[in-house]
């Protein structure tokens, strides 16, 4: 067996950021660097900034489940709430409630989004609107947001990318007719906020209330039947 040499073991244990993230990382190392002329502490409080900035932007490799009966998380974070809501208007999208499963993404998460089918986007559209925090349910239809909605072959998902008290700036990277394929990157936001999936009618929700979930891995609902409504504890 042929062991690892000391550099590619490094270089796979060091985990990529992604190019958004470089200008803030570069700042917060600036601040740090003029503030070692003048305060020991405040150049620590800047370099722990800048470790922090560079672990947000953290653009990990994933191992996606690809069959067209799973839907994955398309975020890093917490399942923040599961049930039927109406989507938002602006998808066009019927004006009757679809299971909805919301994901929280804290300021430590991976921002990184992914698509959580294999489909065609057939729309996208940004919602100007407030920066309330995302945890609240009312956030899905005042907080600004950008939405997709991709044809697939178990029907029609949406999926929200929202705002939350301290992002501020929602980014996408897909446009109308572009395909997806499941895990794929689709867009980032910035410093915490909030996903929501709209799943299309016959799909069976399979993670539970205060489920962590791993963006591009964690099948949160699923149309092989073969679902079912997790028994949990908190321990």
């Amino acid at each position: 067996m042929q062991l690892d040499s000391l550099p590619d073991t490094i270089r796979r244990s060091l985990v990529p950021i992604h190019r958004e993230g470089w200008p803030f990382i570069a700042g917060f190392a600036v601040i740090a660097f003029v503030l070692s002329y003048f305060s020991t502490t405040l150049f620590w409080l800047a370099l722990g900034l800048t470790i922090w900035c560079a672990l947000f932007f953290r653009d990990p490799q994933r191992v996606t489940p690809v069959s067209d009966d799973f839907v994955i998380s398309p975020a890093d974070g917490r399942v923040s709430a599961i049930g039927q809501a109406v989507p938002p208007s602006e998808l066009g999208l019927p004006e009757t409630p679809m299971m909805r499963v919301s994901i929280f993404m804290n300021v430590f998460n991976c921002h990184i989004n992914r698509s959580p089918v294999t489909g065609r986007i057939t729309r996208v559209v940004h919602k100007s609107g407030s920066f309330l925090n995302a945890e609240l349910d009312k956030a899905s239809s005042e907080n600004e947001r950008n939405g997709l909605v991709i044809e697939t072959a178990r029907g029609t998902i949406a999926v929200v990318q929202i705002a939350g008290l301290v992002a501020r700036r929602i980014l996408c990277w897909s446009r109308e007719e572009e395909s997806l394929g499941a895990g794929e990157r689709f867009g980032l936001i910035r410093f915490g906020s909030r996903l929501d999936v709209y799943l299309p009618e016959g799909a069976e929700v399979c993670v539970a209330l205060g489920q962590t979930t791993v963006g591009g891995e964690t099948i949160i609902a699923r149309h092989d039947g073969a679902a079912f409504a997790p028994v949990t504890r908190v321990a």
